[in-house]
């Protein structure tokens, strides 16, 4: 036989990955007489596709679990997907759109058997381009944050936090995203590096009473002024020191609001008079509890006003239309004092990039502080060794300054909150398992005998996060009945051989943007759970940047295909040129 005379990559990356894998030599299993060597991937969203960032990570798992293979170790590498409750849903609605066909117009069964079939057919595209790169996979383990037990695991973990005392439901003031139309957390608000321009509006506000008198304000968002109950003032400013405890009329609808004193307010900024909205801001929020004012929301979840703005022509339209269209009205009314450019921090949804919305909801949260401290010990003492060491820093910030968890989104692709409602009483509630359960304790909590036709279920999908937050431990199925002790809240791994041997994962190879998202979780979930570390070690990757410096992105369109690269030099070619090029 002829040796070819150009080596063909494809043709021979293929023909051994293909032979590897049907031989079971990427499987392992607990072996007495081995090491155990563990590695659970950051699972990438059933909406991606192989980006340069999946080739570095991947690649250096990759060579980690290859080398603990051929050092003797029984070396078991954890693929699987996470369901993406926000990405997953746009994406849905995006292919029934395109069908003529409206959520709205759907009940959630016939959305979610939409949602279902279009996951079967795209979401699992980049575990297979991960094959093509060479992945040594333990692909028998693959994992989906959906699998019904992993969605068994969530909702049991839900009613677990939820009777000891950490999850609660409350009226927040939460991050409200307009276009999806549902609640994210702060982490998941973006704010552009070098800020973005905005306009600073100065309104004045007639005193009331007074022929020629005035407050003059200073904001960005005129489109709130509707939802205005009070102007407030430092109490050591003396410029306005002779208003406090006056009425001004607010602009169009000459509402009677009162100037109050509040040391909040900066004499420094704009004209030292601030506008209090307590629905659209949460510092104007915390303001009107200090002050017992009311809150008057003029802006619905779509994003645009409804009737509580009280000028009809502005109900249904969009916010930002509105603000220009109230600019002209305030300077035709003599209102509109000056406008200033400005460069401010403006926060957006990660997922839809658009500009988030305060405002108050009632959701579920998830105290953080006390269930935190042992994660947050872990990393101080070493216990969990970040690298580069340098996120050590950016780690305790956050852990210091946690706060609670908004855990629920206003979506139904994902886990729904098993909370079942038997009476319009705040209280009137319980937290359960399944659908008998809550039954049994809704009839007992009640004091008279109920049905499944008396209770409903809350139609709140859980945070993603709440589910990917287990993946080191459900990834070995430690939630099964047979392992899971719901006494005491634990897991048990007495009889689970996976468990016992590999876990707590060595090292856990994922980016720096999800150190608290991702990485704090599932250490936090890890001492809560197993009263363990999840992982010894986390090697936190740089990011792939062109020759300019930026952030390899398609949005950009600087970033090559990844499948373009692989087809044009073989897989092992683009692994290594990745790994050469990794340290610069």
């Amino acid at each position: 036989m002829s040796l070819s005379t150009k080596y063909n990559p494809a043709a021979v990356e293929d023909k051994w990955y293909t032979y590897w894998n049907e031989n079971d030599l990427f499987h392992a299993k607990p072996d007495p007489n081995k090491a155990p060597y563990s590695i659970v991937i950051p699972p990438p969203n059933v909406t991606g596709v192989l980006h340069m960032g999946h080739m570095l990570n991947n690649t250096i798992q990759d060579v980690l679990i290859r080398k603990a293979r051929m050092e003797g170790k029984s070396a078991c590498w954890v693929p699987g997907t996470d369901h993406a409750s926000i990405a997953t849903e746009a994406k849905v609605v995006g292919m029934l759109r395109e069908k003529g066909i409206k959520k709205s117009d759907l009940s959630r069964e016939d959305f979610l058997k939409h949602a279902w079939v279009w996951k079967e057919k795209y979401g699992g595209i980049i575990l297979e381009q991960l094959k093509k790169l060479g992945a040594s996979c333990d692909w028998k383990r693959t994992a989906f944050t959906m699998d019904p037990d992993y969605y068994k695991a969530v909702i049991r973990v839900f009613v677990d936090l939820y009777n000891k005392g950490y999850i609660y439901r409350g009226m927040r003031m939460v991050n409200w995203d307009v276009e999806a139309k549902t609640a994210v957390s702060n982490e998941e608000v973006i704010y552009k590096e070098d800020g973005e321009k905005s306009i600073l509006y100065s309104i004045r506000y007639k005193v009331k009473g007074t022929q020629d008198e005035w407050v003059i304000i200073a904001t960005q968002r005129p489109e709130t002024i509707m939802g205005d109950v009070a102007i407030a003032v430092n109490p050591t400013d003396e410029r306005y020191k002779k208003l406090i405890g006056q009425k001004v009329l607010v602009p169009f609808i000459n509402r009677e609001i009162p100037v109050i004193a509040d040391d909040y307010v900066d004499k420094d900024f704009g004209t030292g008079c601030l506008k209090v909205t307590p629905a659209h801001d949460v510092n104007d929020y915390e303001i009107g509890l200090r002050h017992n004012l009311p809150v008057i929301d003029t802006i619905d979840d779509n994003g645009t006003l409804n009737e509580k703005c009280e000028i009809p022509k502005f109900v249904g339209q969009d916010r930002f239309v509105v603000r220009k269209q109230i600019i002209k009205d305030l300077k035709a009314a003599d209102h509109l004092v000056k406008e200033e450019e400005f460069v401010t921090r403006i926060g957006r949804s990660e997922r839809t990039n658009t500009v988030i919305e305060p405002k108050l909801s009632l959701q579920w949260f998830l105290k953080m502080k006390e269930i935190s401290s042992k994660a947050y010990q872990a990393v101080e003492k070493d216990e969990i060794k970040l690298h580069p060491a340098k996120f050590k820093n950016t780690y305790r910030h956050w852990m210091e300054n946690v706060r609670d968890w908004c855990v629920s989104r206003q979506l139904w692709w994902g886990h729904r909150i098993p909370a079942y409602f038997y009476g319009d009483g705040d209280e009137d509630f319980v937290v359960a398992e399944s659908l008998d359960e809550a039954i049994l304790l809704a009839s007992k909590k009640s004091g008279r005998k109920l049905t499944a036709t008396d209770l409903h279920q809350d139609p709140d999908v859980l945070d993603t996060w709440a589910s990917s937050w287990l993946w080191p431990i459900e990834v070995f199925h430690g939630f099964n009945d047979q392992y899971y002790d719901k006494a005491n809240g634990k897991v048990d791994r007495t009889h689970n051989a996976d468990l016992r041997y590999f876990y707590p994962t060595q090292v856990l190879v994922t980016a720096p943007e999800i150190l608290f998202f991702w990485v704090a979780r599932m250490i936090i979930a890890g001492y809560e759970y197993m009263d363990e570390k999840p992982f010894e070690d986390v090697y936190l990757t740089g990011i792939v940047r062109d020759k300019q410096g930026r952030k390899m992105s398609k949005s950009l369109g600087n970033s090559p295909d990844p499948l373009d690269l692989i087809n044009k030099y073989g897989a092992d070619g683009v692994r290594t040129g990745m790994l050469f090029r990794s340290e610069e």
